[in-house]
């Protein structure tokens, strides 16, 4: 996804933030985040909405998130000991699948240094097959629903 109304996001964007202590062995030999940290970020603020706010439980439920494909535009490099400050939102929910979006934050900033996510596809845990979203999920799920189109005020700055 190369969307470059992401590098505009602002917090006021997102509806469910965590934070993230950076940690020395996040950086590698540049001195700044490894692109796969952002992907942990990813997964742990999501993992961290669903098991709160869904009802589910990774090695419990009978439904489980896989993930089919994943984006990460980065903006600004990030380095330890930077506290960081993770948005998440829902652009798309459909009937067993689920568009995220991830805006990764430098405490204290507006703009984010990197915006990425993942599509999950809802399966039966034991079977594998593709499961629709049970009630409690989706209205988990809902409260993070936003439109993935920029605003007007974001379209003149593109």
């Amino acid at each position: 996804m190369s969307d470059p109304a992401l590098k505009y996001r602002t917090r006021s964007d997102y509806a469910f933030f965590q934070t993230y202590r950076t940690r020395w062995s996040d950086n590698d030999q540049y001195a700044h985040l490894n692109n796969a940290i952002y992907y942990h970020l990813f997964d742990s603020i999501t993992n961290a909405y669903l098991i709160a706010h869904c009802s589910l439980s990774p090695t419990q439920s009978r439904r489980i998130g896989l993930v089919v494909s994943s984006h990460c535009s980065y903006f600004r490099p990030l380095s330890y000991p930077t506290v960081l400050e993770l948005g998440l939102r829902v652009n798309k929910l459909g009937r067993s699948s689920v568009e995220y979006e991830v805006a990764v934050f430098e405490e204290g900033e507006e703009g984010p240094a990197a915006v990425g996510g993942y599509t999950h596809v809802f399966v039966d845990s034991e079977i594998r097959k593709t499961a629709g979203l049970d009630e409690e999920t989706r209205k988990g799920l809902m409260k993070l629903l936003r439109t993935p189109s920029a605003s007007p005020s974001v379209q003149s700055k593109l």
